[in-house]
């Protein structure tokens, strides 16, 4: 605990030094922003009440909680240098956590690449991982565009951007509104940010930022400051990679299937929702994961966003064992909707869809 408060204190000191400095430019020309109070914001809205006390309680509850099992013995990595890529020229691997090396037509495309130790401001504290991340920057293979979904630090790590930037500079990088400056400052150029349905086409590849339930912040003082979102990403033969990001259940999925069509293959998150009645709003259980995947239609998708990062109460082994069991309660086949082993590479041609 007193590694929680002075964590705490730290938190709220580097806050008031980002957010005093901080020259974000508003965005009023973005239905999701709102001028009034220089906030984005869902058109749902956000229903979590909980105040800064309740906060405390839960963190009081996290950091005095049984251990994990996994959070000591952690789980199996498999070394992706060693597994043949696809011989149809499409496949994923899955890094750890919401990062992912997915490749389709001789393109290759990274999400939230986190490959840090910890998932937090700090090198002494907060989330850490419990399997090492599958790649380094410096052994990761070419990479041609890069999304990030939010602002969390469980999803923009700069430290891992700023060692990509040395490896590989000329990475086409997308972001939703707000968060150019934090990829420019790690040494990308090539960076554009996009708002909702906003669509970045170049080269044959569109990357369209799609509405998800979720909100950003890096510091207790700029909630919302910056947008959110997942990625629809299209490639010249019209084969389509949805990349939720972060999100709670909503209406969104549906929405977007009805709006640029529905995906071939997806990435859905599944971890980090309990206590439900603090995530429900911004993280989605297995069950609902289910649910976005036949919102989306999708063709296939892998499980992100578990079995990383000990962030929230529910055990990290749970997801992947209560995915299962939704789908065989929706009768949908498991090898369409899979938890990879950290590290395992998926031939999607294999898919079975």
């Amino acid at each position: 605990m007193i590694i929680f408060w002075r964590s705490l204190a730290l938190i709220i000191v580097v806050g008031l030094a980002v957010t005093g400095c901080s020259s974000m430019k508003p965005y009023m020309e973005s239905p999701q922003y709102d001028e009034a109070s220089k906030r984005f914001q869902h058109p749902a809205g956000y229903r979590n009440d909980k105040g800064f006390f309740d906060l405390l309680g839960l963190a009081g509850a996290f950091f005095t909680r049984e251990k994990d099992p996994a959070e000591r013995d952690g789980f199996p990595l498999r070394d992706p240098a060693a597994q043949p890529p696809a011989t149809d020229g499409t496949d994923v691997t899955w890094i750890g956590h919401a990062s992912l090396l997915f490749r389709h037509g001789g393109v290759s495309v990274l999400t939230d690449p986190v490959f840090s130790e910890r998932a937090s401001p700090f090198r002494f504290s907060g989330p850490k991982r419990v399997v090492p991340a599958a790649y380094t920057p410096e052994s990761l293979p070419h990479v041609d565009i890069i999304v990030i979904s939010h602002a969390h630090y469980d999803h923009l790590d700069m430290p891992s951007l700023r060692r990509l930037a040395v490896e590989q500079p000329d990475i086409r990088v997308i972001v939703p509104l707000g968060l150019a400056h934090y990829v420019r400052r790690a040494g990308f150029t090539d960076v554009t940010e996009i708002d909702w349905w906003q669509t970045d086409q170049r080269d044959g590849v569109d990357v369209t930022a799609t509405p998800v339930r979720h909100w950003a912040s890096r510091t207790p003082f700029d909630r919302n400051r910056t947008l959110w979102a997942g990625f629809m990403i299209t490639f010249r033969d019209g084969y389509r990679f949805y990349f939720a990001g972060d999100t709670g259940y909503s209406a969104d999925f549906t929405a977007t299937r009805e709006r640029l069509g529905a995906p071939d293959f997806a990435a859905i998150p599944i971890g980090a929702y309990e206590p439900r009645d603090f995530m429900r709003e911004s993280h989605c259980t297995p069950e609902e994961a289910v649910q976005i995947f036949r919102d989306l239609d999708a063709g296939s998708a892998v499980a992100v966003h578990w079995g990383t990062f000990k962030l929230t109460l529910e055990p990290l082994a749970e997801p992947p064992v209560r995915l299962r069991a939704a789908l065989a309660e929706a009768g949908i086949a498991e090898r369409r909707f899979r938890a990879l082993t950290h590290g395992e590479r998926w031939n999607l041609g294999q898919s079975g869809n």
